[in-house]
């Protein structure tokens, strides 16, 4: 058996286990395709070369692949994800006289395939996709040559592994609704760094550490008032971003605090600070930190970026529609909490950034600084418990503030 596809990693991934096999096809069954991959018939060919076999195939555009070769009958297999072969007749290309028919069509929900009916037992010499540059000929070349019987049988089938199967049905989940005040707050706490990240570092003191005890100190506060708290970790692990994110979705959160202490270089910077998602950042500190994030990921060789198209872009942007404002609102209640318990505030506590935790479309999102290593009146406050304390107080304070607005707002809009 040959497989290929012009992109040796999505090769890879369609590695799984699976079976094909069974007869040809009736044409009459399969349902019309559309925007898939298209056959040229005039710049195809099935012909003889001498005693060989030769098969080109020409496609619209690349598509995973794989051949093989079956006995009773003897056939070629070819199969795609995905050829739409409807109004496609092979037969007018057929220059063989070593092949008996030709049928084509839908094999299953992704997949199409070709089958050649073989005169007399053949082995698959050469087999590969030549792909053109954008825009240009794309074809399946493939070389048949004569083989014993006993070679034949020894060689055809389909493996029990291949990259043409499918997976096991799943659930789907259901929405996750807006909280309207009628059941617990399912919260996602994000200590940030991590495992190979430690953070911002200085006098012995690591954010990574740091912000884990804060974090593990805050969610028991938060379950005391009856909410479900997840941990995107809850050990010294390095956790990716976008993976911290996706934490919170299986988590069905209604809400995400990611939780930091960073330092500064330069500057005097001191005091909690509250940030909500924006593409351009408030300031040049801003700007650092969220680099500073961001780039600690890119370093430990996780980069995960999604490429959206232009349709999910446009349903990410309606959803923000909706949890952008809340996510300000979050951020302006976690502000009053925290200046009602501790008053240790930054000059300017309500920032903008890009943080890559924070761009969730559909769950209100902030990211807390809860002060700075830089700065040593905030080192001692982040390395003593009652401070600690004080300033959980107030998160909690701000979280139950924030849900009976929140919920509020959702049983009007229900109306």
């Amino acid at each position: 058996m040959r497989v290929g596809h012009p992109i040796q990693g999505f090769l890879r991934a369609f590695i799984v286990v699976g079976l094909l096999a069974g007869p040809t096809i009736a044409r009459a069954q399969m349902p019309d395709l559309r925007a898939l991959a298209r056959i040229d018939v005039d710049a195809s060919r099935i012909e003889d070369f001498g005693p060989d076999l030769q098969l080109e195939l020409a496609l619209s555009h690349p598509v995973p692949w794989r051949v093989f070769t079956l006995d009773n009958p003897r056939r070629l297999v070819a199969d795609f994800a995905e050829v739409d072969f409807a109004g496609t007749d092979l037969t007018t290309v057929l220059n063989s006289d070593l092949v008996s028919s030709v049928t084509h069509g839908r094999y299953r929900d992704g997949w199409s395939r070709l089958v050649l009916g073989l005169e007399a037992p053949m082995r698959i010499e050469t087999a590969g996709l030549a792909v053109g540059p954008t825009g240009g000929a794309n074809a399946l070349k493939l070389s048949l040559a004569p083989t014993s019987e006993r070679e034949f049988a020894a060689t055809v089938g389909a493996p029990e592994s291949g990259i043409f199967a499918l997976p096991a049905p799943q659930k789907v989940a259901e929405p996750v609704e807006r909280q309207r005040g009628e059941r617990p707050l399912r919260i996602v706490l994000d200590p940030g760094h991590g495992g190979i990240d430690p953070g911002a570092e200085a006098d012995g003191m690591t954010e990574a550490d740091l912000i884990l005890t804060v974090a593990r100190e805050m969610a028991d506060g938060l379950r005391k008032d009856g909410h479900h708290v997840t941990l995107t970790r809850d050990s010294d692990t390095f956790v990716p971003l976008e993976r911290r994110v996706t934490i919170a979705r299986e988590a069905r959160a209604d809400l995400f605090l990611s939780l930091h202490a960073d330092a500064l270089a330069e500057g005097r910077a001191s005091g909690a600070t509250v940030y909500t998602l924006s593409d351009e950042a408030s300031d040049v500190a801003s700007q650092k930190l969220a680099e500073r994030h961001d780039r600690a990921d890119l370093l430990a060789g996780i980069d995960l970026h999604a490429h959206d198209d232009q349709v999910a872009l446009v349903l990410m942007d309606m959803a923000r529609l909706e949890t952008a404002p809340r996510s300000e609102r979050l951020a302006a209640h976690l502000v009053d909490g925290l200046a009602r318990q501790t008053g240790d505030l930054h000059k300017r506590p309500r920032l903008k950034a890009g943080f890559s935790v924070l761009k969730a479309p559909d769950i209100p999102s902030v990211l807390l600084e809860l002060g700075f290593l830089s700065n040593a009146r905030d080192r001692a406050n982040l390395a003593d418990p009652a401070w600690r304390a004080n300033a959980i107080k107030g998160v909690c304070d701000a979280v139950l503030a924030w849900a009976r607005e929140d919920a509020a707002e959702a049983r009007l809009l229900r109306k």
